[in-house]
């Protein structure tokens, strides 16, 4: 069985990493036997996690001689934001983008300064939006006008579920921006007959993969870049990656839960998870796993993956997140606008 079908078998994984022996000495703290954290993550960093934990595993058996079990939850990033604000006891998590973690924050849940916590925004490593689409590529899709195009059947996820919805708004609203030199009644109907052709609007990011890969639904998929070179990896002989000219820089946040990892006693584990991911060994995973690492020498090491001359606009374009959803996706904004309310 492929293995994007057995990562949507449920939303939730557990991996448990327990290893034996003695640890040498550290300045870490010695963290109890069986020591746990949940990790919650959206949907499409399944893989990438799932060997991200047993390296940190290993790591953090080296520095504090202990066990340490990760557990995984994942789903669309705004409606895990949610669910950690109505009492998912996650140590940490690693969201589609900054928004959702700072809804968290809102809740009381994160202390304020996480932004600045961890290097690059606390963004250990991007990503950008692409699309995917069937060997052949029948319709001819080359760029985002092409979308809108009578015929044309697109999957994309919901802006109010999931972040990577939220990135392909913004990626394709950049484009027709540029076209109708910065128009916005013209920019809406444009998004409003891209949203017409939405054949499925899935609530997560690997949910619309698996509508259009497992299901075999629709021309083109919007997708994150890392999910849609994983497509590939697992069908080499049925899709194709097309890159629009104009994209955006994606940078999924990572965060510790203050609050539930104080109650929990895991805040030097917890912050620890997250620092690790900036290690060699990590930015070099997460390249491995189609994630463009913030490490800019060991992006460079991917160059012959990535397409590092993009033109990627940046979600500082939009006034930073909070303008950007509120003008966007809030109830009532422009998507409520263009796709009915």
């Amino acid at each position: 069985m492929k293995k994007i079908v057995a990562w949507m078998l449920g939303t939730t994984m557990t991996v448990s990493l327990l290893f034996t022996g003695c640890g040498g000495g550290s300045d870490a703290k010695e963290a109890s036997a069986g020591t746990e954290l949940l990790n919650v993550s959206y949907d499409p960093t399944r893989e990438f996690y799932a060997k991200y934990n047993e390296l940190f595993a290993e790591h953090w058996k080296e520095e504090g001689g202990e066990d340490i079990n990760v557990t995984q939850s994942h789903g669309g990033s705004g409606s895990q934001a949610r669910s950690v604000i109505e009492g998912n006891e996650a140590d940490v998590v690693t969201l589609a983008l900054a928004h959702d973690v700072t809804a968290i924050e809102e809740a009381g849940l994160i202390e304020s300064g996480w932004l600045d916590e961890f290097d690059q925004d606390s963004s250990p490593y991007t990503s950008t939006i692409v699309f995917l689409v069937r060997k052949g590529n029948e319709k001819e899709i080359k760029d985002w006008g092409d979308l809108v195009k009578d015929g044309v059947e697109v999957i994309t996820p919901n802006p109010k579920t999931s972040g990577g919805a939220c990135w392909n708004f913004l990626a394709a609203w950049a484009y027709q921006q540029e076209q109708d030199g910065n128009d916005e009644e013209k920019t809406k109907e444009f998004m409003e007959k891209l949203y017409e052709n939405v054949l499925v609007l899935d609530s997560g990011a690997r949910g619309a993969t698996n509508t259009f890969v497992e299901n075999g639904q629709g021309d083109v998929l919007i997708a994150w870049e890392n999910e849609a070179y994983l497509s590939m990896e697992e069908y080499p002989d049925e899709y194709e990656i097309v890159t629009p000219s104009v994209s955006i820089l994606a940078q999924p946040s990572v965060a510790v839960v203050d609050s539930n990892a104080k109650e929990h006693g895991t805040e030097e584990a917890a912050r620890a998870y997250l620092e690790y991911l900036y290690s060699d060994e990590a930015q070099r995973l997460a390249g491995e796993n189609h994630y463009r690492p913030s490490n800019e020498e060991i992006l460079q090491e991917f160059s012959d993956q990535f397409d590092l001359d993009m033109n990627l606009v940046t979600i500082d374009d939009f006034g930073g997140w909070d303008e950007a959803y509120e003008t966007y996706f809030n109830d009532g904004a422009i998507f409520d606008e263009i796709y009915g309310g």
